[in-house]
């Protein structure tokens, strides 16, 4: 994902699901561990629910 993508991602992330920074990090941390799709570490980690990882897909697909 380029950089203005990305950063668009997370302020959709913040701005339109709410999801938290402190959330984010903990995400971020996983991922490192852990690699894969940030949208499927936040869901295994209890951090977006079903619902909002469908909205994070239709995002990602029209971004």
């Amino acid at each position: 994902m380029a950089p203005t993508n990305y950063s668009r991602f997370i302020r959709f992330l913040q701005e339109e699901l709410s999801i938290s920074g402190a959330s984010l990090s903990i995400a971020f941390r996983h991922s490192k561990q852990d690699p894969g799709p940030l949208p499927m570490i936040l869901w295994q980690y209890g951090l977006v629910t079903l619902e909002q990882l469908d909205r994070i897909y239709d995002w990602l697909e029209q971004a």
